[in-house]
């Protein structure tokens, strides 16, 4: 019998405010960091799990990841992986833990990070990385092992085990499809608030030579300074001379790109204002950028009004301008109303926002119901290496499409995991195929021996040169 016995945890950041990345209209002082954990047994077998934040406050997220892992040593792990519908409830069914959430905020993406742990153990235990672990239940695993409390108005067990089902005929097919293929992605990387127009320039035709025909900006700080930039990355993308060579771009009236303001290479620009309007203000603020045809504005208010969501959409309607949001929708429930109030076009899945995989399943589930494409967020540090296994059990397992979604990547901090996430020729994922990675988050010893906080070398470095300031 192999148990859980203990677990470490770090507290890891990385100074990307230095360099501007990541900045946008809320967030303008942006250290991408990980609160990182990893359970260990009475054997060989490890599993790693982290969650995101920007900085100060990492530490706290931490004291909170100690306090959700113990609920898990000296667990048999065969009896967790069993159900792990089961095991996540586990997680969250401390009554003093969840009195300071309950399900949101710290204590829930704490949760997620020992969640996400848990699943990597498990498909490292099987040999498979996680999404082909996920893919390879049957209808009735799955179920099993999604958060199903406060959502069966939106969704019964029935009917999610009917809906999956449904999709299985075609799974093997759909598999080897995306690995042939890889899996749509687009590109953030060059359209943070921080940069200077001549280096948003650059990063977009660098984007649009990589093959990818998706790109979103950042907007909300000067209506005016984000249509002049808005216009330098329409020019680049619309026109076909920055096109790879061989390409003629794509039919911007095909199935996959109708109704997404395609330009005349079928390239697609959506921006993203992190939640800095109230209602009305981001009505009109959007309106006057629709002469660079965004898809959809990402995150135009508080992430959890529901109904402010909802009269956006409804007001943006008519200039075919679309709504999504999900990043910060801190559990299922926030998704469960938006979709149910018809808040939004697209739903934005966080891989430790919601509180690991388990939840996840749950989201991905009330999705496919509603018919609304699954694009998930990522970026900052470890999402993208997440988020590429819950796109693929999307796609192969639930709502069997991919041909309208687009998962994020940003080029940013990739290197300091044992399995980097990576893009073909063509601007998509390619599909993690190694054995040994589980959730492909395993950080090097050397990244957390470097940017360990705040005792790591970089981080006592910096504190040595204030000194002597």
């Amino acid at each position: 019998m192999t148990t859980i016995t203990h677990f470490e945890i770090y507290d890891v950041r990385f100074p990307t405010s230095l360099t501007g990345d990541g900045t946008d209209a809320m967030n303008t002082d942006c250290d991408y960091s990980s609160a990182y954990v990893s359970l260990y047994t009475t054997s060989n077998l490890v599993g790693h799990g982290m969650t995101f934040t920007i900085g100060r406050g990492n530490d706290i997220v931490c004291e909170a990841i100690r306090q959700v892992a113990n609920r898990l040593v000296g667990k048999n792990i065969e009896e967790l992986f069993a159900d792990m519908g089961k095991a996540w409830e586990l997680l969250v069914a401390d009554p003093q833990l969840r009195w300071i959430g309950p399900e949101k905020g710290v204590i829930h993406i704490a949760t997620g990070a020992v969640d996400n742990a848990l699943w990597d153990m498990y498909a490292r235990s099987r040999q498979k990385p996680l999404w082909k672990l996920v893919v390879d239940m049957s209808p009735e695993e799955l179920v099993r092992s999604a958060a199903w409390r406060y959502i069966s108005d939106a969704i019964t067990k029935e009917e999610a085990l009917t809906m999956l089902k449904s999709k299985e005929a075609g799974k093997k097919e759909r598999e080897a499809r995306v690995r042939e293929v890889g899996y749509p992605a687009y590109v953030t990387s060059a359209g943070w608030l921080g940069y200077s127009d001549e280096k948003v320039a650059r990063l977009t035709k660098e984007a649009v030579q990589q093959g990818f025909n998706h790109f979103k900006m950042k907007v909300g700080a000067s209506q005016a300074n984000d249509l002049r930039r808005g216009k330098i990355i329409r020019s680049i993308i619309d026109d076909p001379q920055w096109l790879p060579e061989g390409s003629k771009g794509r039919d911007p009236n095909g199935p996959d790109l109708v109704g997404k303001n395609a330009g005349p290479t079928g390239a697609v620009l959506m921006i993203d204002a992190n939640q800095v309007w109230d209602v009305q203000q981001a009505i009109d603020y959007v309106r006057g950028l629709e002469e660079i045809k965004p898809w959809f504005i990402e995150e135009p208010t508080a992430p959890d009004d529901i109904l402010g969501h909802a009269a956006i959409r409804k007001a943006l309607k008519p200039y075919g301008i679309g709504v999504a949001t999900g990043e910060h929708a801190h559990n299922r429930m926030v998704f469960k109303q938006l979709l149910q109030a018809e808040a939004i076009d697209v739903c934005q899945i966080d891989s430790c926002r919601l509180a690991g995989v388990s939840e996840v399943l749950s989201v991905l589930f009330m999705a496919a119901k509603f018919g609304v494409t699954v694009c998930p967020h990522a970026g900052g540090v470890g999402l993208c290496e997440y988020v590429i296994h819950l796109s693929l059990i999307d796609y192969i397992a639930v709502s069997g499409s991919m041909e309208r979604n687009v998962l994020e990547f940003v080029d940013h901090l990739h290197e300091h995991f044992l399995y980097p996430c990576s893009i073909n020729s063509k601007g998509r994922y390619n599909v993690p195929a190694n054995a040994a990675e589980g959730y492909s988050i395993e950080m090097h010893k050397s990244s957390i021996a470097e940017f360990g906080f705040p005792n790591g070398n970089y981080w006592v470095k910096v504190k040595a040169e204030k000194e002597k300031q």
